[in-house]
């Protein structure tokens, strides 16, 4: 298998994490749009906080991907991103789905079209989050291969 040098991986390295970041932020702007903008308004009140936890998570994730820059094998990030993106991906599942308890408002409406604008993102995000773990330079099961 092909190493890309150490200047190369780098690069490799800093554009996955800013694409991520990026990614991030866009679900949370999804999700603030979903839930009627700031502070929103998401029944029921389980549902709501939610909303709030994964917009925060988003936003954290996206400033730690970008802070930690130069800290590549520090996978953190990368989980918390995978979070981020997978958290989402099941609740459109559940609510879409059987139903979450006391939230049928989406039941069924697999289509709506910021729904699968969010999907689309969410999945991204979880390709770029998953790049990110194994990507070189990252501590991965791999890194000590020669």
């Amino acid at each position: 298998m092909p190493h890309l040098s150490a200047p190369a991986a780098m690069v490799t390295g800093t554009w996955i994490r800013v694409v991520a970041a990026a990614l991030c932020l866009a679900v949370s702007c999804i999700h603030v749009q979903d839930q009627g903008g700031i502070p929103g308004d998401k029944t029921p009140h389980y549902v709501g906080i939610g909303y709030y936890l994964l917009e925060a998570a988003g936003v954290a994730c996206a400033a730690l991907l970008l802070l930690t820059l130069r800290f590549r094998s520090w996978n953190a990030p990368w989980w918390l991103a995978m979070g981020v993106a997978l958290g989402p991906l099941v609740g459109y599942i559940l609510s879409r789905g059987p139903g979450l308890p006391d939230y049928s408002d989406d039941r069924g409406n697999w289509t709506e079209p910021l729904g699968l604008i969010s999907l689309t993102v969410e999945a991204s995000l979880l390709v770029a989050a998953v790049a990110g773990v194994f990507a070189p330079g990252s501590a991965s099961p791999r890194q000590g291969e020669s």
